[in-house]
């Protein structure tokens, strides 16, 4: 029985795309038309990604990205998430009164890694020059596209902030002194000129694609944007510390820690993958830097669990996998951390033994409590602030408390995806992130903010995720590839802070287990959990907490609620946004997007 869809499951032979934007998909498919490979496509479409989805991504930005070259075979990470500045210390924070590192300001700010991981890609895997997959970039950058309507209501909900301290920002996001309109055409032509120089000092390099790329990487990291990062970083500016001594009107000042220094001594790393085997297929992520771990702990307790077992939308589902869930992010609380500074047991957590053991803690009723293991015998590691959390029940808040505070999928600063394949059987997934417009203000000059994803470290010491020079922050973003026999099969992956690798499991359990087409599984109503400390500031939690769709039914949620989850039922549609594109097993494309907030598509021949 064919089950209706929002839209279909695209198929074809030359190539698919599918992002969070439809102007980035159109992008990265006219580079597939022009003979472009899956990886000359992904940067094009991140780059638009960036000028089209300010409020959930920038230049300024951080970037995992996973990817299988049809050449060599290989299925690699590109780690384009940037390292805390030198002077990131535990002491610094505490000579400045800070107690918890803001949310917002210049004070979290890593080494921008979106746009070296994207050149670091492109130049050993692509075929273009910069130019030709930066044009369409520039070209919405300086004539302008459609502003979507949360980046409106974004914008007018800190005009205020603007206007009264951030007045870089001001200058672009307030024209004529207002907030523009939803659909309104909106241009930054700042971030053009900065797009369009950084590309003109590459082909000023020399006449070579690498060279060109090299020259363009130097502009950004040695060169001016540098500069103008360095000396902006050391002027103060509001942020949502909630430390320090406020002005009059209640804000806190700080400078912030990065330097020029900081992006010179930097370069996007390669890596291998981590996998899963689950339901005949290997599921592949990124090392313990970020979350990504976390769905592999969960697939592996789901395949110790018999996950085939369950129907659907279940209630017996919804809980196993929230149960589940809550397992796995405890140790991810506990454990994981920049596996260059810190040992994180990876193997044992992803161990079949673990999982059984792990997925034994499962009972009838909602847990309460952060229940980290202790995989290959290592003790788990809990900061005062996280079991604070879990004591206090605090409620997650609902209004805006400071730009860009807060867990990310209430407009304070979200992500995006995009996923590409083509005919040669290259295939990319990448979530680019950070370098929020309502997180930073404006650098000068640039066009563009700095990320904040330092407020994802601990102050507190001896932690795996503890702040510290040059370390990766723990961060949420989360793209995936699943291998089938190892042949890449399907890239996926959905924004969504802490959401992210939750989301994609009734995805990936619709798909893979029961057989839903790439469009059904996405368009299926989904859930997901709140229980344990949000990655972002503030850092609270809601024990047992269950935000699942309407369109469950009501005699499912009633019967999560009986069995102890704290259940709030979202409106239908609201959920989720998740994208893919793979290659079937007859050598057929394949590409679905999210329809939920009507911005998302997949597109291709």
């Amino acid at each position: 029985m064919q089950t209706f869809t929002t839209r279909p499951e695209l198929l074809g032979t030359v190539g698919m795309v599918a992002s969070t934007h439809w102007l980035a998909s159109a992008a990265g498919m006219s580079v597939l038309e022009r003979g472009g490979n899956a990886f000359d496509a992904a940067v094009a479409t991140g780059l638009v990604l960036h000028v089209v989805e300010p409020h959930l991504n920038g230049v300024g930005g951080d970037l995992p990205a996973l990817g299988h070259d049809a050449r060599t075979g290989r299925t690699f990470v590109v780690c384009g998430q940037g390292v805390s500045p030198a002077a990131a210390t535990a002491r610094a924070y505490a000579d400045l009164g800070v107690e918890e590192i803001p949310g917002t300001g210049l004070l979290p700010a890593t080494v921008p890694g979106a746009f070296g991981a994207w050149l670091a890609m492109l130049s050993r895997y692509g075929t273009m020059h910069l130019r030709e997959v930066a044009e369409p970039a520039i070209g919405y950058a300086r004539s302008g596209y459609p502003l979507v309507a949360q980046a409106a209501a974004t914008i007018a909900q800190v005009a205020p902030i603007f206007t009264a301290h951030w007045h870089s920002s001001a200058e672009i996001y307030l024209p004529g002194g207002r907030p523009p309109g939803a659909r309104q055409r909106f241009a930054n032509p700042v971030l053009a000129d900065t797009l369009e120089r950084l590309v003109a000092e590459g082909e000023a390099a020399g006449p070579g694609r690498e060279q060109q790329i090299e020259g363009a990487r130097r502009a950004f990291y040695s060169g001016f944007v540098a500069e103008a990062i360095d000396a902006f970083c050391a002027t103060e500016q509001v942020d949502g510390s909630v430390a320090g001594p406020p002005d009059a009107d209640g804000h806190t000042r700080h400078r912030g820690l990065l330097t020029g220094a900081d992006l010179d001594t930097w370069r996007a790393t390669e890596e291998e993958p981590l996998l899963v085997d689950f339901a005949g297929h290997q599921v592949v992520k990124t090392g313990p830097w970020g979350q990504g771990p976390v769905l592999l702990q969960q697939l592996a307790m789901l395949q110790a669990a018999g996950v085939d077992r369950l129907a659907p939308g279940s209630a017996d589902l919804v809980h196993l996998v929230t149960e589940i869930a809550k397992l796995a992010f405890a140790d991810r609380e506990a454990f994981y951390g920049d596996p260059d500074h810190v040992q994180v047991p990876v193997h044992a957590l992803l161990s079949a033994q673990y999982a059984a053991e792990r997925v034994g803690l499962v009972a009838a009723v909602a847990d309460r409590t952060l229940r980290p293991g202790s995989p290959g015998g290592l003790l788990p590691r809990l900061g005062q602030r996280v079991r604070a959390a879990m004591s206090d029940g605090g409620a997650w808040p609902d209004g805006l408390a400071s730009p860009g505070q807060g867990e990310p999928t209430v407009a304070r600063g979200d992500t995006c995806h995009l996923d590409v394949v083509d005919r040669w059987g290259n295939v990319v997934a990448a979530t680019p992130s950070g370098g929020w417009l309502q997180s930073s203000p404006v650098v000068p000059g640039l066009g563009l903010s700095l990320g904040t994803r330092g407020q994802m470290f601990w102050l507190e010491q001896q932690l795996p995720a503890s702040i510290g020079p040059g370390r990766r922050p723990r961060t949420t973003l989360s793209p995936g590839l699943v291998l089938r026999d190892g042949r890449p099969y399907l890239a996926f992956g959905s924004p969504g802070g802490d959401q992210q690798d939750q989301w994609v499991v009734p995805f990936l359990v619709n798909h893979l287990v029961h057989g839903m087409d790439l469009q059904a599984a996405i368009d299926a109503p989904t859930w997901h959990s709140t229980h344990w400390p949000s990655s972002f500031a503030p850092r609270v939690a809601e024990p047992a907490g269950l935000h699942a769709e309407d369109r469950l039914g009501q005699h499912v949620l009633d019967d999560l609620a009986a069995r102890g989850h704290r259940v709030s039922a979202a409106p239908s549609w609201s959920l989720g946004r998740i994208s893919a594109a793979g290659i079937r097993a007859d050598g057929m494309l394949m590409a679905a997007a999210n329809p939920r907030g009507m911005q998302g598509y997949a597109v291709g021949r």
